[in-house]
């Protein structure tokens, strides 16, 4: 199995991720996504949204903003109930979860042995000021998760679009949580970008449409390429949930640790809404023109973090194979998130090559993610194409200018190559793509 010292190694080697304010000798858990990272996080990004919101008549997206007025907060429930147990040492100093520790008398790291102090609720939200003078009304919060800024906008919503019950509202955006003990690479940081949706409905058939995006969540994992194998179910304990959630199940990844949270379904009951119209003044209740009743939605929730699906979607497609006591590595995405889809790769340098090889790029760029390479052999090329995850790759070479107008096809998992005639390159793309 991949270890996670591969993954992270290849990540910053090929331009996934790096350390974030690395000359500086980083920040912990801090990360910035490099060329090839920001490409396959958008594309998942861009599936998601496709997939949640453009192709339902049935969702509306928007983008709320990050800072929020600080009832918003207290409304929800995260001012006073957003906290987790903190221990520290009383000799390295170190603080921990303790509900992720086994012994909460002694300190877990390696050589220590310290005394750990009383647990002490610690709020994870981070705090700010707003305006030029710190004082108490200046203080605001970076929100701790993008739904908020669906429920506040909720019949903004509702009224533009003339949506009735049920609809949704989703959107992607940056959340802060100050965790205690984050890690594990990207899985577990203080910043990280949230696709999540809101699906309001009838209180009486919540349990329904809980099941239902338990079920859509967890093909679109499938969707973007990742094992069946390496998926499951797990619900909430009661004394696990958070405390806006009536019913809470997470969709787990298999990582090289072990498995851990891509997405939690929550049915979020009508806390929310009614927390929200108690707090602000404002009546965010429905009223059915079929039924002639008045009520507050239930709010069925899909949350997912983009940083770790990109990770279960590197540690799913890694692989390695040994070819005659060579080491090959790969990445095995699907064509439809692949960073790079076609890599276009002349022989040389020679002007007629570089001529013709242009045209291709060019004309192939206009519909895929495409990557121009002439440096280093070509078999070292190949290599570096194959450890990035891309799955075509189409070699010009002088017999192309000379003899055929044809080029060499190399398909990433079987390394099978075809000459196919350059009018015929994109209708052999989409066929080969169907295969994946």
């Amino acid at each position: 199995m991949v270890t996670l010292d591969a993954i992270v190694s290849l990540a910053k080697r090929r331009g996934f991720v790096f350390q974030g304010s690395e000359i500086y000798g980083g920040l912990r858990s801090v990360w910035d996504f490099g060329p090839l990272g920001i490409e396959l996080k958008r594309t998942i990004k861009d599936v998601w949204w496709k997939h949640m919101i453009h192709q339902r008549e049935d969702i509306e997206g928007i983008d709320s903003a990050i800072l929020m007025h600080p009832n918003v907060w207290e409304a929800s429930g995260h001012v006073s109930g957003f906290t987790d147990p903190l221990v520290e040492c009383k000799t390295c100093n170190n603080r921990f979860r303790e509900d992720q520790i086994e012994d909460t008398k002694i300190c877990p790291e390696k050589g220590c042995g310290g005394k750990l102090t009383e647990s002490k609720q610690f709020n994870l939200m981070f705090q700010t000021h707003m305006g030029p003078v710190q004082n108490e009304g200046s203080q605001v919060y970076l929100r701790p998760e993008t739904a908020q800024g669906i429920f506040v906008n909720f019949e903004n919503v509702m009224t533009s679009t003339r949506k009735k019950i049920p609809f949704g509202i989703g959107q992607i955006g940056k959340s802060f949580r100050n965790e205690i003990t984050p890690g594990n690479f990207i899985f577990r940081t203080r910043e990280f970008e949230q696709m999540e949706m809101e699906f309001f409905c009838q209180p009486d058939s919540a349990d329904k449409w809980f099941k239902y995006w338990i079920d859509f969540s967890h093909n679109w994992f499938e969707l973007l390429g990742i094992k069946k194998s390496n998926l499951r179910k797990r619900e909430h304990t009661a004394d696990e949930r958070a405390h806006y959630a009536q019913a809470a199940l997470d969709i787990e990844y298999n990582f090289p640790w072990g498995w851990g949270e891509l997405e939690t379904i929550n049915n979020r009951s009508d806390h929310d809404l009614k927390s929200h119209s108690e707090k602000s003044g404002k009546d965010l209740s429905f009223f059915d023109e079929v039924s002639k009743k008045r009520y507050v939605p239930y709010a069925i929730e899909p949350a997912m973090g983009a940083d770790r699906t990109v990770l279960a979607v590197i540690c799913d497609a890694y692989d390695e194979e040994d070819l005659e006591g060579e080491k090959r590595s790969l990445l095995r995405f699907k064509p439809i998130i692949s960073p790079i889809q076609v890599a276009v790769l002349p022989l040389s340098k020679n002007e007629k090559l570089a001529e013709i090889s242009d045209e291709i790029y060019k004309k192939l760029q206009k519909i895929y993610r495409c990557q121009f390479d002439n440096t280093q052999s070509i078999g070292k090329r190949y290599r570096r194409q194959d450890e990035i995850g891309t799955p075509i790759c189409l070699t010009i070479d002088f017999d192309t200018v000379e003899k055929d107008q044809c080029v060499t096809l190399r398909h990433r998992d079987t390394m099978e190559q075809i000459r196919i005639k350059i009018e015929d390159i994109e209708k052999e793309i989409e066929k080969l793509f169907t295969t994946f």
